[in-house]
């Protein structure tokens, strides 16, 4: 089990730093060059040349690239382009909302999902699968931001509710925070509820018709017993590779359910500073979200030694 997490943290290294060098590529090709960004459309030849040397970016691009990496280590991630405050805290002041909104949002799509879907599976072609059918096709076609105005819109104007702290910003674990993030949880989980229902349902389908459950049903287990216990662990194997994927790409992808919403978290830090052209700080929240997908995949890979040993040996 030692040489299996060691090795998956090698691997997630190696992504690490793949992925810091191909940012770095990527910030030195731009059509725009950083001290135009900077020092504005006026700015004289003598400055822009002064900004460059004060970046570092005359420098050969060998040595640019060694600093890049020794900030990295040190987590030092640059200063914004903005106003000059280090991307590190301007990100550490946001993080902790999106993590928040990912993290409820997450628990609530894959026990809603893999709920639905085992019901659905274990009542095949009945009442209760295509009523489950039906809320995946509409799930699927309710994209988060549509999902997030029509909530707005039933319990702001039809429900009158908007003045029990529903939809007002603030900072994480304050008065009111979590019941701030009850919308936007369901906003952002309402798809994915959908696409977890039917993969579990697919997946169940499968494990349900194997030799090894028609044996245990002839051992006169009970069918909770096979459900839950043989099938249900056996099924969650891709359920949980998706749920990784998923739970670390989101990081930075709540752009839309943040804007809705009003939630300072990362998703607006990415609005602003792409439309202000702020580089560091888009490439600061590439990187953070990079390590919350590897992190996530790692953990599903340990995870999977636990679903099912024979992973360990692979």
């Amino acid at each position: 089990m030692l040489r299996f997490v060691i090795r998956r943290l090698l691997y997630a290294v190696l992504v690490l730093w793949l992925v810091s060098t191909l940012v770095f590529v990527f910030l030195h090709v731009s059509p725009v060059p950083v001290e135009r960004v900077i020092g504005g459309p006026r700015a004289t030849t003598d400055t822009l040349a002064q900004i460059r040397r004060n970046l570092g970016l005359d420098q050969p691009a060998i040595v640019q690239y060694g600093q890049w990496l020794g900030r990295l280590v040190r987590g030092d991630l640059g200063d914004s382009y903005v106003n000059g405050t280090s991307v590190t805290s301007l990100i550490a002041d946001r993080l902790p909302t999106t993590l928040w909104l990912v993290f409820g949002a997450g628990v609530l799509w894959f026990i809603g999902g893999v709920a639905t879907g085992v019901f659905s599976a274990t009542r095949a072609r009945g009442l209760g699968d295509r009523v489950a059918t039906v809320f995946v096709l509409v799930g699927l076609s309710t994209p988060p931001f549509v999902m997030a105005l029509v909530l707005l819109f039933l319990f702001s104007t039809e429900l009158g509710l908007a003045g029990i702290h529903w939809f007002e910003a603030g900072p994480p674990l304050q008065e009111h925070f979590l019941q701030r993030m009850v919308l936007p949880w369901i906003a952002l989980a309402f798809l994915m509820i959908a696409t977890y229902t039917r993969l579990t349902r697919g997946s169940m389908l499968d494990v349900l018709g194997e030799d090894y459950i028609r044996t245990a049903r002839a051992k006169g287990l009970s069918e909770r017993r096979v459900v839950y216990r043989h099938g249900l662990r056996a099924a969650l194997t891709p359920v949980v590779t998706q749920f990784g994927i998923d739970l670390g790409a989101l990081i930075g992808s709540t752009i839309v359910t943040e804007k809705v919403f009003g939630l300072q978290g990362v998703g607006q830090l990415v609005y602003q500073s792409i439309a202000l052209g702020d580089t560091p700080v888009i490439i600061g929240v590439t990187l953070v979200v990079t390590v919350f997908v590897v992190a996530a995949n790692l953990l599903v890979d340990i995870g999977y030694s636990f679903l099912d040993p024979r992973v360990r040996l692979a």
